[in-house]
């Protein structure tokens, strides 16, 4: 039986292999940011049907998280990792096919699959690198995962928009310009196809990982082992409950500062061509973030005493994003990314804390909660309409920071009192 006292003897090369697949789930969660101005480009669509890109990825959470944490209990985390890479690939594929096609809203439906698929790879990994150790050093450890995935997230804007957006700029002026409907069909199926080959390169690496895990000697777990679901395990407590809420909000502040800083930044009328780089701004700012929580906290800090403050950070930011215009307000957004670097690594292990048996059942409640990130956004683009995209976005900032932090203050001073650990 491989339980929660095994992890903490587990061999370095897990944690490489839990590396490795970080930097997969970071290339293709942050690929969403540039194909939000891809699609309106092509397609000259609104920001609120753009935004079904996000929201399509991130609402299978809602709907797969139980059925991913079901499986991972049944075929273990190994084969579950392996699953989970293959439907990546396959909706990896059927997004970049019917794009290809000019179908956008039958695109949706690959990005649907590919949220499926990541689903499952959430709801094993996380746990696993949760319980790979010493609860105070969790969030170190899912820090160093988020090094990995967030580095994958600041190259994954750059090989996209040098890929498959290098002449964005020449197409969205082509596209504005009265032309006859056949040559205006060609230029944007031109554009559109541009997408499929770099996409099925991307499923390729998706099949390779796969088989590399399948061949891996990680330890395999049953359905008796720590990430197992006993029909018993299934209490859902005020901790998991209120960090799912938590949850909800981080994930939505994460992908409003990655995701859509591109749309942000255009309300300004900055130029596409520069605007499709702006995720990796942000990501480039998370990945400092990171390393800044590695080597003050738990040493100099306790992971939840750092964690409040980069929420404070947040607010400070949001507010002068606020206040100011332009590249400046811009600016001000993408640094958002180092408040949030060490909210998930935090929040993620606090409220799976003490969990016991429901320890699978409370991880795919969370997981769950990544929905934020389709509703966040969308209310963002709604709300715009009313009070204005700057303070419609420091609005909802504002919320989601005092939540999230209020949320971890309270339960840490709650272990505290009653040493939990």
């Amino acid at each position: 039986m491989m339980n929660a006292v095994a992890f903490r003897k587990a061999p370095v090369w897990s944690l490489a292999l839990m590396a490795l697949l970080f930097f997969v789930v970071g290339f293709v969660t942050w690929a969403n940011g540039p194909l939000i101005t891809f699609v309106q480009v092509a397609f000259h669509i609104n920001d609120f049907r753009a935004f079904l890109v996000p929201a399509a990825f991130y609402l299978s959470y809602v709907f797969f998280a139980l059925p991913a944490s079901w499986a991972a209990a049944r075929v273990g985390m190994k084969r579950g990792m392996v699953l989970a890479l293959f439907i990546m690939a396959l909706g990896i594929i059927t997004f970049a096919r019917f794009i290809a096609w000019q179908m956008f809203d039958e695109g949706l439906v690959g990005l649907f699959i590919l949220g499926a698929g990541l689903a499952l790879l959430q709801v094993t990994i996380n746990p696993y690198v949760s319980l790979l150790g010493a609860p105070e050093r969790a969030a170190q450890r899912i820090a160093m995962m988020g090094i990995c995935n967030k580095f994958a997230g600041i190259l994954a804007p750059i090989v996209l928009g040098t890929l498959v957006m290098h002449d964005i700029n020449r197409v969205s002026e082509q596209l504005k310009a009265p032309l006859a409907p056949e040559v205006r069909q060609a230029v944007i199926g031109t554009f559109t196809h541009g997408l499929f080959v770099p996409y099925l390169g991307l499923a390729l690496i998706l099949v390779l990982t796969a088989f590399v895990v399948m061949l891996f000697p990680l330890p395999e777990l049953k359905a008796d082992d720590a990430i197992a679901e006993k029909a018993e395990g299934r209490r859902l407590s005020g901790r998991v409950l209120f960090g799912a809420v938590a949850l909800f909000f981080y994930v939505g502040i994460e992908v409003m500062a990655g995701d859509a800083i591109g749309t942000y930044g255009r309300n300004f009328g900055l130029p596409v061509g520069e605007t499709k780089f702006l995720t990796s701004a942000t990501l480039a700012s998370m990945l400092l973030g990171y390393l800044s929580g590695i080597v003050v906290s738990p040493k100099f800090l306790a992971q939840e005493c750092y964690m409040v403050l980069t929420c404070l950070l947040g607010i400070v930011l949001a507010l002068c994003a606020w206040l100011n215009t332009g590249y400046t307000a811009v600016l001000f957004v993408a640094v958002l990314g180092f408040a949030n670097a060490m909210i998930w690594p935090t929040l993620f292990p606090l409220a799976i804390r003490a969990s016991g048996e429901s320890t699978a059942f409370a991880s795919s409640i969370l997981v769950m909660a990544i929905c934020g990130g389709a509703l966040l956004p969308q209310g963002w683009i709604v709300l715009s309409q009313a009070v204005g995209f700057q303070a419609a976005f420091s609005l909802l900032a504002f919320v989601a920071y005092a939540i999230i932090g209020s949320y971890v203050w309270f339960w840490h001073r709650r272990d505290q009192r009653v040493d939990v650990r």
